[in-house]
């Protein structure tokens, strides 16, 4: 692990961030990395519990002088997205995270670096071993599995926790003060398919899109970026219409909450057919350019000749699977009619595979009207029940409702504006934070949700900026002194 990083300032955060960086923590694989926050807050002798969802809640006391502050809640999320490029040799389950300080970034070496949320948690970590920051009575809670699908927040019982104040620090832009956000649900499509042998006379290859920026399907769907699932599978519908293409293979994307930034199949096209095929695709190579120079100026397509596949599929179902996953919405579906620049509903196709007779595509819906979120996930449905697959919705989540008018909003304001002379970004946001799902458990509780600058999150291009991790901390110190007194 860094040194480098370890020596950054403020230094009780970054050297937490380092140790929780060394503990492996994939979603819905978090046995490791509760076992050390519950070790943390038992060494510090303070009050650890951890529910029967996985969630840690850690309680400290107010320091003297701020007993009767109101309690407050802290909350932030243990796992992190695990993201690699194809070409970095690195094992999430067993490996640390190489860190490394590039200027005013810190970045990880060809992997996603945790920052999200593992800022966050290191900031709980440096409130809850301080000795001399003052703060009222904090009650940390750090959930499980947010990345894919919120199962920890979900679980989450009422009456656990005192607080009347959520700071959720999972915001990954420091002017940001995010009062709402967007609800979510996951479409699973499967299916089987009729395979054949190759026809003789084909020549197969392997084509290849990579490059691509890719970035957080909520909080960069808005930026347009290009997904390599939508720009393969179009390469692949054309050229099945003009050259007899037949599929054997397809493997791109993979978690729901990240823009796909690769994807690749093994097809065959009549050997009669090679030249004009190739032509085509260094067509759509210009073409894809042009389209994606500014949001993915590194797309590369590539086209290999490979050795021909035992098996393909047959060529009806060929044309309706690709069909099929045309028809599929993707990207921004519609904008926020009340709030200017808010994505309001989108779709991820996140994940396609098909390969041995079975194929299975993954998307992630999200919405801030859950009505508008179900019936976008309906039409992905009836889409894909076309193409024969069984399809089904699971994992949803609710949408987190904007209350502009809570104190903690207001003071959090007033205290941007006096400490950076400039008026702070109070928006609500189109990724999914656990801030909805807690509030159904806990009514009335006035939550807010800010961070410093994190870019590239849920991708190998993860960063986090030194300076703005400053100025976060600075921020939420001030933010503690000022929470009022208990009602």
């Amino acid at each position: 692990m860094s040194t480098e990083v370890r020596s950054l300032e403020p230094k009780a955060l970054w050297e937490n961030f380092a140790d929780l960086n060394a503990v492996p923590r994939p979603s819905k694989k978090e046995e490791r990395v509760i076992k050390f926050i519950k070790d943390f807050g038992q060494r510090l002798g303070l009050e650890t519990y951890e529910d029967e969802t996985g969630n840690v809640i850690i309680k400290k006391p107010a320091t003297p002088g701020m007993e009767n502050r109101q309690t407050i809640a802290m909350q932030s999320h243990l796992d992190m997205v695990h993201q690699k490029n194809n070409d970095t040799d690195f094992d999430f389950d067993t490996q640390g995270i190489a860190m490394y300080v590039d200027g005013d970034w810190v970045k990880a070496r060809g992997t996603t670096l945790g920052a999200d949320n593992g800022i966050g948690v290191a900031t709980i970590m440096a409130i809850l071993a301080s000795k001399d920051i003052p703060h009222p009575a904090v009650e940390a809670l750090f959930t499980v599995d947010e990345e894919t699908g919120m199962t920890g927040a979900l679980g989450l019982k009422g009456g656990l926790l005192d607080a009347k104040i959520l700071l959720n620090l999972d915001t990954e832009d420091d002017h940001e003060l995010t009062i709402g956000c967007a609800g979510g649900v996951d479409i699973t499509a499967t299916g089987t398919y009729q395979q054949e042998a190759t026809p003789a006379g084909m020549a197969a290859y392997k084509l290849t899109v990579k490059g691509l920026t890719g970035g957080h399907s909520g909080m960069d769907i808005i930026r347009g970026r290009a997904n390599a699932n939508k720009l393969t599978n179009r390469i692949l519908h054309h050229a099945s219409k003009q050259f007899g293409l037949r599929l054997s293979a397809i493997d791109g994307g993979g978690l729901r909450n990240a823009i796909p930034r690769e994807s690749s199949a093994i097809l065959t096209v009549p050997e009669a057919d090679k030249a004009a095929f190739e032509q085509f695709v260094e067509t759509q190579r210009a073409i894809l350019t042009q389209e994606y120079k500014s949001t993915d100026p590194n797309l590369q397509l590539q086209l290999e000749a490979t050795e021909a596949p035992a098996q393909v599929a047959d060529k009806a179902f060929t044309a309706t699977f690709l069909r099929a996953i045309y028809a599929t919405p993707n990207g921004i579906y519609r904008m926020s009619p009340e709030i200017e620049g808010l994505v309001q509903t989108s779709n991820n196709v996140a994940r396609v595979e098909l390969a041995g007779g079975k194929y299975k595509v993954l998307c992630l819906t999200r919405s801030s009207v859950d009505s508008e979120k179900e019936d976008l996930a309906a039409a992905i449905q009836a889409a894909l029940e076309l193409a024969g697959a069984e399809v089904s919705l699971s994992g949803a989540y609710p949408g987190w409702a904007p209350n502009p008018s809570a104190s903690i909003i207001k003071l959090m304001s007033d205290l941007y504006r006096s400490k950076f002379n400039s008026e702070p970004d109070v928006n609500a946001c189109h990724a999914g934070l656990e801030c909805g799902i807690l509030g159904s458990n806990y009514p009335g509780m006035e939550m807010i949700s800010f961070g410093p600058n994190i870019r590239g999150a849920h991708s190998p291009d993860e960063k986090v900026q030194i300076s703005s991790v400053q100025k976060y901390w600075d921020y939420l110190l001030d933010t503690l002194q000022r929470i009022p007194e208990k009602v």
